[in-house]
């Protein structure tokens, strides 16, 4: 096997123990881990770096307030200080909404979401510090939940409720990252496609000591007039050695 696929492989099983022990591992199990691949170390420190940046904790669980800006602090603290003005329910309370919203009482659906408010912000503040800010986390989260309280029907037994609400939340916080990287890709191959395209429209214009067409500036390369005039327009029409068009 090759000793990249290993690595990989080792580093999923170290996530994985870590995530059964509540975020956290202890240095000399990551060093037992790893001990077939001879690392030293400065590649274990990497591996340590790594794993923070995950959110698994060396030795003891990370604070997840560490991964917040100060802007989301100070949302997160005002956000739960609205929740605390929030009716309490007791265990068996929460068992008897519970019941009731998966027999399908409307109020009881609600007042159920509203005890899972807090889950919501627990399950934000692990996938934080990925390209999402922490309030679009919790909104994402809260609409899952809203969603996933008339869906209780489907349940044999209360005590699946909170495993099936907590994946509901972890799935749309997933999906609102992945289409935030997504976006983000998308944005950065349109940079760099309006920033060859003006380059080439440099390189072109220097050449024939004029301003270029978008025809000519397509016939000498390899964008199409269609791409050329997309990069104009992410330009905001400042790309100055094309004549206006």
């Amino acid at each position: 096997m090759h000793q990249e696929v290993l690595f990989a492989r080792i580093l999923e099983q170290v996530r994985e123990q870590a995530a059964d022990q509540g975020g956290w591992i202890a240095e000399e199990d990551v060093q037992e881990a790893f001990a077939s691949l001879g690392l030293n170390g400065e590649q274990l420190q990497m591996v340590y770096d790594y794993l923070v940046k995950h959110k698994i904790g060396i030795g003891a669980p990370v604070d997840l307030d560490d991964y917040l800006t100060d802007e989301e602090k100070n949302y997160l603290q005002n956000y739960l200080d609205e929740l605390e003005n929030l009716p309490k329910a007791s265990s068996g309370e929460k068992e008897a909404v519970t019941l009731s919203a998966m027999a399908g009482d409307l109020d009881a659906q609600g007042q159920l979401s509203i005890i899972y408010l807090p889950d919501v912000v627990e399950v934000a503040r692990l996938y934080s510090g990925q390209g999402v800010p922490l309030e679009d986390l919790i909104g994402e989260g809260n609409l899952a939940l809203s969603m996933g309280v008339t869906m209780l029907g489907a349940l044999e037994r209360a005590d699946e409720v909170q495993g099936m609400l907590g994946k509901m939340m972890m799935d749309a916080m997933e999906d609102l990252i992945q289409q935030q990287q997504t976006t983000e890709k998308a944005d950065q191959k349109m940079t760099e496609r309006m920033n060859m395209v003006l380059e080439a429209a440099r390189c072109l214009s220097e050449e024939m000591h004029r301003k270029v067409t978008v025809e000519e500036l397509a016939q000498e390369t390899r964008f199409s007039e269609k791409a050329i005039r997309e990069a104009i327009r992410l330009s905001g029409h400042q790309i100055e050695y094309l004549e206006d068009t």
